[in-house]
């Protein structure tokens, strides 16, 4: 058995058909985590007595001829910004590793647990994650399983890296400024931030960490897999404010077959540095997409500038809202250095320039929309990110040089609260993987996803 080369659809139908049984596929998981994480650590928790009992019910109703959702069986691991109930949600923080075990499940969870799926855990990531390396100071660095020296990107590391390894074929992720695609075109996977409000954030008296920009969503090693998983979450939660109602039909059977590569896209490094290696690997993709009869229309400029002080702006005011009263105590200095950078910069943003920063958001999303108008496309193709993997703990690289803005394809998505996607294209010389990220229209997620299906298929 190996969750990377068998489909959802297919694992599940295999259980409720009792050709393989929940407990086999959690137990599948369980071993592949024992053989493989100790050099990766993906995992930060784990509780396998718990998973095997919750596989024993599904089967046991199965017998009995009950409902068990499309997702029967299926073993998950869940982010550690979220909580699962059994578990301590420690955001990847010193500060809450001794905090007590969550008594219920976020809303993506209990859906998913609804649906059939088995926590076996929680995947690492960077404290409250702040950054697109997975490394916390309560659970050290998550490794790529393609190559262990390397990051294996963030915020979601641990959920892609587990994916991308074969420890279970299905993971929670979110997105607040890339987190699930940086991680995923890091490591050999699609990935998919829905439009903001698609996926509730769930809540009762405070929103996620990264405010009006986050989005939680599903993680799985083919596309089609993630809009299976996604029709199981989508839909507004009454906890939620900001979610949005659901009116169309499921997303998934607009991908479950062929799916017709668009007619036209277009394609813009939108002025920023590349890596010329990654460059060259997205123009091979891109010959590649157009054999396939798409149109692709180069395109100069979409953004006026580069939105990175409008969303550090937002991102250092959520933290310091949440973290700033622990400064100048004992519990600061247990806090990641470079979280704490981050919570001071927001000293320098005051009420008004807060306001600013979500105004700017409407004139990025109104350039976005322009551009779309002006060259009669809704699909943007752009690179996931511009440099290469960077070593565990280090930035990405352009061009042999660490660069701070190697992932400054993805916040301007979270900004204007738009679909947003990434593809394998290729990988470098060094075996690693390279991302090409396609950008959508704001709520027009089936366009995105047929999209991102068909170049998948296109690309192999």
């Amino acid at each position: 058995m190996d969750f990377r080369g068998t489909s959802l659809l297919e694992l599940s139908a295999r259980v409720q058909a009792r050709e393989v049984s929940a407990r086999e596929l959690v137990g599948h998981a369980l071993a592949q985590i024992e053989r493989h994480d100790g050099a990766i650590n993906a995992f930060v928790a784990v509780d396998g007595d718990r998973a095997l009992a919750d596989a024993d019910l599904i089967d046991r109703r199965i017998a009995a001829g009950a409902e068990v959702g499309p997702l029967a069986g299926i073993p998950i691991g869940v982010k550690d910004l979220e909580d699962a109930a059994g578990f301590v949600t420690t955001y990847g923080s010193a500060l809450h590793v001794d905090d007590a075990p969550a008594q219920a499940d976020a809303t993506v969870v209990a859906r998913l647990r609804t649906a059939g799926c088995v926590v076996l855990g929680k995947t690492n990531t960077p404290e409250h994650g702040w950054t697109s390396d997975t490394t916390s100071p309560a659970f050290g660095a998550t490794r790529n399983p393609i190559d262990l020296e390397r990051s294996a990107g963030g915020s979601s590391g641990g959920s892609a890296a587990a994916l991308a390894a074969g420890m279970v074929p299905l993971a929670t992720g979110s997105d607040g400024g890339g987190s699930i695609r940086i991680p995923s075109a890091l490591c050999g996977l699609p990935g998919f931030m829905p439009s903001h409000g698609r996926v509730p954030n769930g809540g009762t008296t405070r929103g996620p960490g990264s405010g009006v920009m986050g989005v939680k969503g599903p993680m799985a090693g083919r596309m089609r897999d993630v809009a299976y998983a996604l029709d199981v979450v989508l839909g507004p939660d009454p906890l939620d404010p900001y979610s949005v109602p659901t009116h169309d039909a499921p997303w998934f059977p607009d991908v479950a077959g062929y799916v017709a590569p668009p007619r036209r896209v277009l394609w813009s490094t939108m002025g920023y540095d590349v890596d010329t290696e990654v460059r060259s690997i997205c123009d091979a993709a891109l010959r590649r997409i157009e054999g396939a009869g798409v149109e692709v229309v180069p395109v100069e400029q979409v953004l006026t500038d580069d939105p990175v002080w409008t969303f550090l702006q937002l991102w250092s005011v959520y933290r310091a809202r949440a973290q700033g009263h622990l400064r100048d105590t004992p519990d600061w200095e247990r806090i990641d250095p470079g979280l704490r950078g981050q919570i001071d910069f927001a000293a320098h943003v005051d009420a008004p320039a807060f306001a600013s920063a979500l105004d700017a958001c409407y004139r990025y999303n109104a350039e976005f929309e322009a551009c779309f108008d002006a060259h009669g496309a809704d699909l943007l193709l752009t690179p996931t990110v511009a440099g290469q993997t960077g070593l565990v703990g280090r930035p990405g690289t352009i061009d042999g040089e660490e660069r701070l803005d190697w992932v400054r394809y993805t916040y301007p998505c979270n900004l204007t609260r738009r679909p947003a996607g990434t593809v394998p294209a290729g990988r470098t010389a060094d075996g690693m993987p390279v991302g090409l990220q396609v950008v959508g229209r704001r709520l027009d997620d089936r366009t995105v996803l047929r999209a991102l299906t068909a170049i998948e298929d296109v690309l192999g």
